[in-house]
């Protein structure tokens, strides 16, 4: 257990180690403590071809599903944040069994509301990434679906990179490992497309959590993994009262073209699948005219080459891409079809805890009236690990 300090001594202590490395480790009796993080600067021009987009996560990282459809023209916008910087603790305590438990606490400021704004403050308030404990084979706690496999996202400077294909959620759950297998039961929730379109409805109806069965291999080629989803859509709202099925498959992975090179790759599909796919482009289901929900069929696919230059400079080659099979009849004609993006970058690696980087992008969204816009991209980053 940890051993009861003077509040000013800890916090001396921790900025002391800080101050000097990068997870430095301190110890409190049984437990070790280590923590770190990076501080990350983001500047970016956007220039929409049918609008200009809405203040928000979008201005900020790539979000295919709010690129402007249908609108006019406008000039490129500027905008430049450090939301992305973050912290982590982990510890590591022996426990009077013998046996050890690992804890792991993660802060970062990307997707929270503005608690200030751009004219003073640009205050943004902490959000919990990351926040559970490991126990023999055991994991519980928040932290990236199992659905998702890290190993496959690219080398890039937007927050995820191959966002249109990609699998990205974090959220609570109960997950065993068992030599390359794990089995997890995670936090459910539906996104629901109201009959003939409208806003968003998010029900938290669900009665079952999402259940997950993953296979990982690694080896000196690079890893791959398949992983399989069950998961109930449900709504009770409004006189409504339903739930149907879902289910969704993955296989993703890396190969090592060379020491310094790889290759790395994603293709998901399933129905009600879409909250978990392009930063819930598209929802998990549609309300038919009767109030009954029907699931919405979703793949997504990314393949990405990173190339190093030279010892300090590496490149990567980024494309992403969904396609949903939505029924107009229930859809309406202003839902998301498909979207898409290519992405490149150059990053300069001045330390090994020090990075420059810029990455160009070009990125479209079109609806199911035929009606596309355009997102074109220049960004550039600096980024301090700590």
């Amino acid at each position: 257990m940890l051993t009861k300090k003077p509040l000013a001594s800890l916090v001396a202590l921790s900025f002391s180690a800080l101050s000097s490395q990068a997870f430095a480790a301190v110890t409190f009796g049984d437990t070790e403590l280590t923590y770190g993080g990076y501080i990350k600067l983001d500047t970016m021009w956007t220039d929409t071809s049918d609008g200009q987009m809405a203040t928000g996560v979008g201005r900020d990282f790539y979000v295919p599903g709010v690129i402007p459809v249908g609108g006019e023209g406008e000039s490129a916008t500027f905008d430049a944040h450090a939301r992305q910087s973050r912290f982590f603790l982990k510890t590591a305590t022996t426990l009077d069994n013998g046996k050890k438990i690992n804890g792991t606490l993660e802060f970062d400021m990307m997707s929270t509301y503005p608690i200030g704004d751009e004219r003073i403050s640009n205050g943004y308030a902490p959000e919990l990434r990351h926040a559970f404990l490991t126990y023999d084979n055991w994991l519980m706690g928040q932290t990236w679906s199992t659905f998702m496999d890290l190993a496959s996202l690219p080398d890039s400077l937007d927050f995820i990179g191959n966002t249109d294909g990609a699998i990205f959620a974090r959220q609570a759950q109960v997950r065993y490992t068992s030599g390359g297998w794990q089995v997890a039961l995670e936090n459910p929730e539906t996104t629901v497309t109201p009959n003939t379109g409208g806003a968003r409805i998010v029900t938290d109806d669900n009665s079952v959590p999402d259940v997950v069965v993953k296979y990982n291999h690694a080896d000196s080629w690079g890893s791959l993994a398949v992983a399989v989803m069950a998961r109930q859509l449900a709504i009770e709202s409004g006189g409504m009262d339903d739930n149907t099925n879902g289910y969704a498959v993955s296989l993703s992975g890396k190969y090592n073209v060379s020491a310094t090179d790889d290759i790395r790759f994603t293709v998901n599909s399933g129905e009600g699948l879409g909250r978990y796919i392009g930063l819930n482009t598209s929802n998990d289901a549609v309300l038919d005219a009767a109030g009954k929900l029907d699931a919405i069929k979703v793949t997504g696919y990314a393949l990405a080459y990173k190339h190093a230059w030279a010892d300090k400079w590496r490149s990567s080659l980024i494309y992403s891409a969904q396609h949903i099979d939505n029924d107009a009849q229930l859809t309406g004609l202003a839902v998301t079809d498909n979207t898409s993006s290519y992405a490149v970058n150059l990053i300069y690696q001045a330390a090994s805890k020090l990075m420059f980087g810029v990455e160009l992008r070009h990125a479209t969204r079109e609806i199911l009236s035929g009606d596309e816009g355009d997102l074109n991209r220049l960004q550039f980053s600096a980024k301090y690990d700590f």
